[in-house]
Parts: structure tokens; sequence; C-alpha cells
């Protein structure tokens, strides 16, 4: 891994339609954009290459997954080549008949694939039907070694843990990178909107500052509806990126495809770690119960 005391990342937010070779295009013209515009690390939305399918239980969609690595992958390696950028690369990612994740593989500048990130928490709400199709991730949190840095990823619904932005920052990443698919139900939207993207962003910056570490957030646009008899998912974008005490450097609009680019300055995340020294002060010798489901009060 080169050392850069500053690199500069690109956040993807793009809208998608039921073609996934058009989506693919499209991301790859994105990518192109964010290159050009400077940044070195760039991150897709969560399952970019389709519209968000676990709004509903079909078996057909198991249709869309693929391998890692696989005809997506290995085309954003030749691109990352010519572009000279590491690219966090979501998938729905086909393991064996029947095994199936929601991934992210990272894709460093020489078109290797450094590792893959299988989400970890698997939502089941309405209109996300996630474990339908999804298998919990078994790889674990872990740091990738690129080009430029050491990146984590997590995935979407991994947003609103703390322990994985822990782990993430315990293994040395500079930054955390969220590709995401979320947004409101439009019948919610009116009562429980703003509190909802509120929260998001909010645990967010939480984690960031917590942690000593950049955070960027990759979410779609737009609304997407499966069928014409269901109200749909309106995504709410608002796409991020904050630095390690949570300061906002980029946010998106809610309804816009945009690109945000921002630096990450190592000196700048030492500084503030030096001031906030959360990971000194840590009581590691008083944490045995956070493996725990539950802690149950012992009745008398």
């Amino acid at each position: 891994m080169a050392s850069h005391r500053v690199y500069s990342v690109g956040v993807v937010q793009m809208r998608t339609t039921m073609d996934s070779r058009e989506n693919f295009r499209h991301a790859v013209s994105w990518i192109e954009q964010a290159a050009g515009k400077g940044a070195q690390v760039i991150c897709l939305p969560e399952l970019f290459k389709s519209q968000y399918f676990c709004q509903s239980e079909d078996p057909k969609m198991f249709d869309l997954a693929e391998p890692i690595p696989g005809p997506t992958t290995e085309a954003i390696g030749d691109l990352v080549k010519k572009l000279n950028v590491v690219v966090i690369t979501p998938v729905f990612e086909r393991r064996a008949a029947g095994l199936y994740h929601n991934s992210a593989a990272v894709i460093d500048a020489d078109g290797t694939i450094v590792g893959t990130y299988r989400k970890m928490h698997i939502p089941d709400d309405p209109s996300y039907y996630e474990k339908f199709y999804f298998t919990p991730g078994d790889l674990g949190f872990h740091a990738f070694d690129t080009r430029f840095a050491r990146v984590s990823t997590l995935i979407c619904w991994d947003q609103w843990y703390p322990e994985g932005a822990r782990i993430s920052s315990l293994l040395g990443a500079s930054i955390l990178f969220y590709p995401t698919a979320i947004g409101w139900h439009p019948r919610e939207k009116a009562q429980f909107g703003k509190a909802q993207r509120d929260a998001w962003q909010t645990v967010q910056r939480g984690h960031a500052i917590a942690n000593g570490i950049y955070v960027a957030v990759a979410n779609r646009t737009g609304l997407e509806k499966l069928s014409s008899n269901s109200d749909g998912i309106e995504f709410w974008g608002s796409s991020f990126i904050c630095d390690p005490q949570g300061v906002v450097l980029a946010e998106a609009s809610v309804h816009k495809e945009e690109i945000l680019i921002s630096e990450v300055d190592l000196d700048h995340l030492e500084d503030i770690r030096r001031n906030w020294p959360f990971l000194r002060d840590r009581r590691i010798d008083a944490y045995q119960g956070i493996t725990a489901r539950f802690l149950d009060t012992p009745k008398k």
C-alpha cells in the first residue's frame, strides 16, 4: 500500500432502472466523472446494478446474482486500471446454488480484488425483505489495503450498529464506506420522514466521532416501484462524507444524481485522535458483556 497522507474520495449517488446493463453503463460514467474530478477511491451505492428488488419476495430475482470474481468485478477491474482509481463495488453475490450474499468487492487500482465484504446485518422490514435473499455475512469485518489507503466497507443496515464501525477503526482503516439503499415509505414520509433521515445521518456521524475515522455514505435516489399496485420506496439520497469530528464535508441532495468529492487527511485524523483519545481510554477489561444477545438481570 502506498503511503498517502492526503487522498481524495468520491461518492456516487445515482438512480437505477429495470435494465441492469443500463445501470452498469450509468455507474461506469459516474466513476469516470469522479475520477476526472480527482477522486482516487470511489464508492457506488448498494446493489447498484438493479432496482431495489427486496421490496418483494420473488425467487426470479436470484437470477440477478453473480459470483465474485465475476462479470461486474472483471469489468470494473478493467476500468480502474485505465483510471488509476479504487472502486468499492457492491455485488449481489451468488456463492452457490441457494446461497447468496449482499456484498462489496474492493477493487484496487491495478484491477485486483483486494477483499470482499459480505453484509453482516440483514434487515427484514416492510419492503426491505432482505432475509429472503441474503445469507448473513461470514467473512467478518476487515480493513483492506489499497494503492491509496487502508479502507473498510460495511453495507446499509450495518450503519446502525456501532460494533462494525469500531472494529473497522481498530483494524487501522482511515475511512469507512457505507454503500446504501435506504429511503422512505411514501405513506410514512410526512409523519416520520425527517426524524428517520436525521437519525440515519446522526448515527453515522456518531461512528465517525467515536472512532476518529472518516465516513462516506453512497445512497441511491429516486422512487422505485416494482409493480403498479405498490407504493414503492422513495430513496432519500442525502449521501455524505464526514470527518473524524463528524463535520459534514460534502452532502448530496434528496432528489438529484450527484458525485461528492472530498479529501481524507491523515494528519487531521491524527490531530483529532490526539485531542479526543477515545481509543486510548477504552476499558477493554470491562466489555465482556458486549457479545451477549442481552444481559438478563439475575432473579433473586
